[in-house]
């Protein structure tokens, strides 16, 4: 949660933003402003969640700028308001209770009544939000967009990219019916091609007839006995559920009579001819992609078979040839080299070396299995935008010339090592661009240390979120930015006071124009008064 505090007294300000450890608690504080004026104008920019409003203020008071801000069309009556003031008038808690503040408080408040009241109203703006996505029109949205949620989450499943147990959290979010136990059927539909010289029907009617056929399948076969969505080539999903009791054999019969007739009902209904392909038979929830890959490539047949067809899918004599695409290791392996987590890009390499060259018992397979492998570094390389020279360096000759790998020993260390450099030229980059924001941020506290430094003051000066600066900060120089601030003016003040210097110097110094807060600053912080330094 977002907090903006609005107080002319400038002590009683940067009281309220530093001594509460806001973050603790999941408060951040973004904004401070003088008077109502600079809160209205600030809060449009940096839209806080909450605010905490002095009443008594100049140009503009408390309960006006309450008032401004309940009437704003931007999201004004939605925001926690917290009053903070001097008065026990009843009139003024009258008014402005009557324009929703959520908590009126009298000066002096104590530290932690005034945490209290923050966090208080960041639990009641949760609930509020949580009601809003029950029951706003939130609701609405997402079941009009479920199907196509549905049939992006069953394209990501047939590619291989869930475990078992992501499945079923999948499933029960996006309301399909399928538990650890339940066994599936996969089928792929698509429309045939035209025939050549067959011109009533063009390439950019495609789209539509895809569409058209799945709420076909939708209307003939409709949940929870099958599932239809699209797959990445937009061609008919069906995804049939087969019940505890029917037999497998009898479940095999009625899903490849399922699929003739929606084939038979596309003929009709659409005028143009489409096929299918059906997987082998029935498999547990975490055997889709093995599934879906059985339709794939029963569909493939309709060249031999010809149009208007459902096929169901035979396994062949004819050995595999070549190394088979492992979907979800080269996406974990794509992942882990985003990340740079080279434990991670190592893990999923063990997995496609077992699938590939592992099992490889001549030199042609071992080559064939390093060519895919390799393509998917370079394919990932250049995703980045980098060139493989860059990356790879001296390793770059097995990348011309896999035949310079000559044992199993060799290629393994080879591909070990691309991983690395890969993972070490992100962290590179990375550090390249962070460091330059941290040394900027360095420079503006050294440059300005006469001055109130905030950390969304900073923020702004670079054009980023305070959120960002704050913990990258945190990341690259090991303590937070607040903190910095404060260690750099101490050290000055000490300095500057050490050399001779008069406390009201040090304190105008080090960017404190009320003397008094600044010697309470700098007692806490060095356990020893700024006069007491100089005797």
């Amino acid at each position: 949660m977002n907090l903006m505090i609005v107080e002319d007294e400038l002590r009683l300000r940067q009281g309220l933003a530093n001594n509460i450890a806001w973050e603790e608690h999941g408060i951040e504080v973004v904004g401070l402003a003088a008077n109502g004026v600079k809160a209205l104008r600030l809060s449009e920019r940096k839209r806080p969640d909450i605010m905490l409003i002095d009443v008594q203020m100049p140009e503009m008071d408390g309960l006006t700028l309450v008032r401004k801000l309940r009437e704003r069309a931007d999201g004004g009556a939605a925001m926690k308001l917290i009053i903070l003031s001097g008065h026990d008038d009843f009139g003024y808690a009258q008014e402005a209770m009557a324009h929703g503040v959520t908590q009126y408080l009298l000066k002096p408040a104590e530290e932690g009544e005034i945490l209290g009241a923050v966090l208080e109203a960041a639990r009641q703006l949760r609930e509020e939000l949580e009601r809003w996505r029950e029951q706003s029109e939130l609701r609405v949205k997402w079941l009009a967009h479920l199907p196509h949620l549905q049939s992006g989450f069953f394209q990501q499943w047939t590619a291989g990219f869930y475990e078992p147990g992501e499945v079923l959290h999948k499933c029960e979010e996006y309301g399909i019916a399928l538990s650890e136990r339940d066994r599936i059927a996969v089928a792929v539909a698509d429309v045939d091609p035209v025939p050549a010289g067959e011109e009533r029907v063009g390439k950019e009617d495609a789209p539509m007839w895809h569409f058209s056929l799945q709420c076909l399948a939708k209307e003939l076969l409709p949940v929870p006995s099958c599932w239809v969505g699209s797959d990445r080539q937009g061609c008919t999903l069906l995804v049939f559920a087969l019940p505890p009791e029917e037999d497998e054999g009898e479940f095999t019969l009625r899903v490849q009579a399922s699929v003739v007739q929606l084939l038979s009902r596309a003929r009709e209904t659409l005028g143009l001819t489409g096929s299918a392909g059906i997987s082998a038979g029935a498999g547990g929830i975490g055997e889709m992609s093995v599934l879906y890959a059985q339709a794939c490539r029963a569909l493939q047949e309709r060249i031999v078979y010809g149009r208007d067809i459902a096929i169901p899918y035979r396994e062949t004599e004819r050995p595999r040839q070549g190394v088979q695409p492992r979907p979800s290791l080269e996406k974990a392996l794509e992942i882990a080299l985003e990340l740079g987590d080279e434990a991670g890009a190592l893990e999923a390499l063990q997995g496609l070396w077992d699938g590939s060259l592992e099992a490889a018992d001549s030199a042609g397979d071992m080559h064939e299995a390093v060519f895919y492998l390799s393509s998917l570094f370079i394919r990932m390389i250049q995703k980045q935008g980098w060139t493989i020279n860059q990356v790879a360096g001296d390793d770059i000759a097995f990348f011309e010339n896999v035949r310079l790998l000559t044992s199993k020993e060799q290629t393994r260390a080879w591909l070990t090592r691309m991983a690395g450099h890969i993972c070490a030229y992100l962290q590179r980059q990375r550090r390249t661009t962070s460091n330059g924001l941290v040394r900027s941020i360095l420079a503006i506290v050294d440059q300005e240390i006469d001055r109130d430094i905030t950390l969304h003051t900073v923020a702004d000066r670079l054009f980023v979120n305070s959120s960002y600066v704050s913990r990258l900060f945190k990341q690259e120089t090991g303590v937070a930015f607040s903190a910095y601030v404060l260690e750099r003016k101490m050290e000055r003040a000490k300095a500057i006071l050490q050399d001779g210097g008069k406390v009201y110097d040090a304190a105008r110094l080090v960017g404190y124009r009320d003397v008094s807060y600044f010697t309470k600053v700098f007692r806490k912080y060095w356990g020893i008064t700024p006069g007491g330094l100089k005797a």
